[in-house]
């Protein structure tokens, strides 16, 4: 059967011909008909030139049709040059959908390219997908599925950075509630002096804990997340949206309280907006949630001892009395100003100079991805 041919793929000049032969006119006779060169009647007949309104009109006036014949023609034909290239545009749409392609670019994570195919397998092989239209499955080692509705594509894309990156880290043992124990207690001295998170990468893969520094992407609100390459593999990344020493500890410790309870092992437990003053709610939160903040802020500071200060100096919080409670329970000062806001007896415009930065410390020691630091893979 021979193949059809899609009329709209003709240029118009093919039945400007037709109509030429049919009156027996020459290409000639048709120029001095409009007034127009010769060279612009070839031109349009042979295709290289577009109808335009004006020519439109006139071919409608010599053959006795309409001008929207022939504009009709015009635009038939050119849609049908755009949609024999592939439909490139709809499908970079589809990548923009499923991922931050621009973002990722930026940071290394796939190549920049003009060509579509280039992007669309880079795209499936970062997520490790056969095709665009299946859903994207975050693997680990899930034993059920995952509510992936409220998951946008920026935190998959980190959240599959991460894995890969975790996949690098070595540890020295296999995780278990007893090289956990010996973690924790290891990571209690560290509290009073910021330059002591050096430290903490080490100690995290000693106790068979993956430790990393990812860079959020922008508008995540991803904060740190915990899940578990498999039974006894947890890892621990956290993305230092702020840099300040109560976020990072509060942060830390509250993954550190996930690997605990092995929240994250049926499906990744990701935290966003976790401190600060867009932080949920406590009481909004999951049970999950809720212990594993409880978790934190009972392990960098003693809650009995702090209910007691809060009851001797509200509303009076001077930086003296908070940096001389602090030395006295054996924290960094900072660590009680983000407790007194996390609790609204201060503003969080209190004390800031305490809310020391610790990122080019940690990431220094840490396996981390950002803020210039590109690990290739």
């Amino acid at each position: 059967m021979a193949q059809r041919i899609n009329p709209e793929a003709f240029p118009p000049g093919e039945y400007i011909r037709e109509e030429l032969e049919t009156r027996g006119w020459t290409q000639l006779d048709l120029a001095a008909i409009l007034g127009r060169p010769a060279t612009v009647v070839n031109e349009v007949i042979a295709g290289a030139r577009s109808i335009t309104p004006e020519t439109a009109q006139g071919l409608a006036d010599a053959f006795g049709t309409s001008a929207q014949l022939w504009m009709n023609l015009e635009s038939s034909y050119q849609l049908a040059k755009v949609a024999s290239r592939g439909n490139t545009v709809a499908r970079r749409a589809k990548l923009y959908e499923i991922a931050p392609v621009r973002e990722m670019q930026r940071r290394g994570w796939i190549e920049e390219s003009s060509s579509i195919e280039v992007l669309e397998s880079q795209v499936l092989r970062f997520f490790e997908i056969q095709s665009l239209d299946g859903p994207i499955r975050f693997q680990h080692s899930a034993r059920k599925s995952t509510d992936y509705e409220s998951v946008t594509p920026s935190q998959l894309a980190w959240l599959y950075r991460v894995r890969k990156l975790a996949m690098t880290v070595p540890v020295a043992t296999r995780f278990s509630t007893r090289s956990f124990d010996g973690v924790l207690g290891k990571l209690a001295p560290l509290r009073p002096e910021p330059e002591e998170v050096r430290h903490i990468p080490k100690l995290l893969a000693q106790g068979g804990i993956r430790f990393l520094i990812v860079e959020h992407l922008p508008h995540t609100k991803i904060d740190g997340v915990c899940f578990w390459l498999d039974q006894r593999s947890p890892v621990v990344a956290l993305s230092l949206r702020y840099d300040r020493i109560d976020w990072f500890w509060h942060t830390l410790i509250h993954e550190m309280a996930h690997v605990k309870n092995r929240d994250g092992v049926d499906q990744f437990a990701v935290d966003t907006s976790l401190v600060g003053s867009d932080a949920q709610a406590f009481e909004e939160k999951p049970a999950e949630e809720k212990n594993a903040d409880l978790f934190a802020v009972g392990f960098l500071v003693d809650q009995a001892q702090l209910e007691d200060f809060i009851a001797r100096v509200h509303p009076l919080y001077s930086k003296e009395k908070i940096a001389a409670f602090a030395k006295r329970i054996g924290v960094h000062p900072g660590m009680v100003v983000g407790q007194l806001q996390r609790r609204r007896k201060i503003s969080y415009a209190h004390c800031r100079e305490m809310l020391v930065k610790v990122r080019d410390i940690i990431t220094s020691m840490a396996l981390t991805d950002g803020w210039g630091h590109m690990t290739s893979l």
